[in-house]
């Protein structure tokens, strides 16, 4: 039967799209299939993104059969960290006063640097390639990287529409301005920056089918249903965690993750808590306040969960799906829990005209509690305090539920134990909660607006949160909610001043 490979390596995220239901079987990071070699075995091959080249988790092995792969004119599609595998080389330097060059394995003639983009796209197709074959109109799909500047003399495929680079609006002409796709001069091994390229283009898929002589259409989809059940039954990648069945919940319940600032460990929260609810069997959806998906995918990375079409809620003109259509969409789904990272403070647009434009009028919209959380790394565990108290305060006068205050990276237990009382005195919030301060010898890759390492983060998040938190306690925190309405400037105004 034809056979259709998705390599399943620590660093990578193979359940963050469904790949058009084509993956038959999985690739190891030793470059097996059943014990087999993949070249040997294998139609065509899928590396999907992730962290790859970052944390360094592509083996030698697996390395030998890609390049064989393509010597022997198999289809290979990189996504994302899989087109920057199959590069020249990637500049992972951002921030970095001098570029830090890691090597790829040479397929594709052009090179990656820093450039952020965290876009829904159209792209503008190239006729290079067997894959893009027939496909008259553009390729829908999304963007969400830190490392996606791509040039260089390889044939292109595709060019997408991006709007947002580096956070900042700058194509307001609406160009086709990002070279996003790319090919061998033999057109086999093709590489994009477009996430969900597969799932959103059918013609695309029939095209990879047709290449590789498919015929036995019904049995690929049937062994993609038994790929994906092997995806769900572990969090994370090679972590033997295996995840128990239970009995769904009627309908989701939510919980944000707010803070009083950016650096408050928002994303560090949100992927422990997710692996955490995973490993206990929940179906877990991720969201964040704003268009900055990427910190969502360390969670997404141990949940094997998609990202959805809702997973960026719109505020002002950025983001992708404004809370009433996704609240009414999540509560038709099967998710048991959907957490929701804000963004900034849960203040941070408040007085902006344009509404929604901050975190706290999106809890506002839909009674969504909230966990409050603050880093206390800057000012101090006092500090943090008297700043939370005071957040806590306003997000009550808006009638946010603030469910728990957190005071993460704690470096002190007594200086902690003793502003306990006054955050409990002050506000009507009574579980003050505490993370300590993270420890590890290896601190590079923790950081996911520059350089993160998927297996090295999330292993550290879910231990912290599992060992110091009450899950049981967090998850009676969450509550079934229903879209109210969006407030408007003057009716926030009025309760600001």
């Amino acid at each position: 039967m034809t056979r259709i490979g998705l390599a399943y390596i620590s660093g990578a995220v193979p359940g963050f799209e469904d790949f058009g239901n084509l993956p038959t079987d999985i690739v190891k990071e030793n470059g097996l299939v059943n014990g087999n070699k993949a070249s040997e075995e294998l139609d065509a091959l899928i590396i999907p993104g992730g962290t790859l080249i970052e944390s360094n988790d592509i083996n030698m092995d697996l390395n030998t059969e890609i390049k064989k792969m393509a010597r022997d004119g198999k289809p290979i599609i990189g996504i994302c960290a899989g087109f920057q595998l199959l590069s020249n080389q990637i500049d992972i330097g951002r921030k970095s006063p001098v570029p830090i060059v890691k090597d790829g394995l040479g397929l594709i003639d052009v090179n990656f640097s820093p450039l952020i983009t965290s876009d829904r796209v159209k792209a503008k197709v190239f006729n290079n390639s067997f894959f893009v074959k027939n496909q008259t109109e553009d390729v829908d799909g999304f963007h969400t990287h830190t490392y996606g500047k791509v040039e260089g003399d390889a044939k292109p495929l595709f060019y997408s529409q991006v709007q947002r680079m580096n956070y900042g609006d700058t194509n307001e002409k609406g160009d086709y301005n990002i070279f996003s796709g790319a090919c061998n001069d033999d057109g086999n091994v093709i590489g994009t920056m477009i996430h969900g390229i597969l799932d959103e283009n059918p013609v695309l898929v029939e095209n990879l089918l047709e290449q590789i002589d498919a015929t036995n259409i019904d049995e690929i989809y049937n062994r993609n249903i038994e790929v994906k059940k092997f995806l769900q039954s572990e969090v994370g990648i090679n972590t033997n965690i295996k995840i128990p069945e239970i009995t769904p919940n009627e309908k989701p319940k939510y919980l944000m993750i707010g803070s009083n600032g950016s650096d408050s460990g928002k994303t560090f929260i949100l992927t422990g808590l997710a692996g955490a609810l995973r490993k206990r069997g929940y179906k877990v959806a991720l969201l964040k306040v704003g268009p900055d998906v990427r910190d969502i995918i360390p969670g997404l990375y141990l949940t094997k969960g998609k990202m959805e079409d809702f997973a960026s809620v719109k505020i002002g003109h950025l983001g992708w799906k404004d809370i009433e259509s996704t609240i009414k969409k999540l509560n038709s789904s099967d998710y048991d829990i959907v957490l929701i990272e804000g963004v900034m403070s849960v203040f941070t647009g408040l007085l902006n005209e344009k509404v929604p434009f901050s975190a706290a009028e999106i809890a506002m919209s839909s009674n969504i509690p909230m966990i409050l959380a603050s880093g206390v790394n800057k000012g101090g565990i006092e500090s943090a305090a008297i700043d939370l108290v005071s957040h806590a305060n306003m997000l009550e006068k808006f009638g946010v539920s603030v469910e728990a205050i957190l005071l993460n990276k704690v470096y002190n237990d007594n200086i902690f134990d003793n502003v306990v009382p006054y955050i409990q005195n002050n506000t009507n919030v009574k579980k003050v909660l505490k993370l300590p301060k993270l420890k590890s010898a290896d601190m590079r890759g923790f950081i996911p607006e520059v350089e993160i390492r998927y297996e090295l983060f999330t292993h550290h998040a879910m231990e912290l949160i599992e060992n110091n938190l009450n899950i049981d306690e967090i998850i009676a925190m969450a509550r079934e909610v229903e879209f109210n309405k969006i407030y408007s400037f003057d009716e926030i105004k009025s309760k600001v001043i």
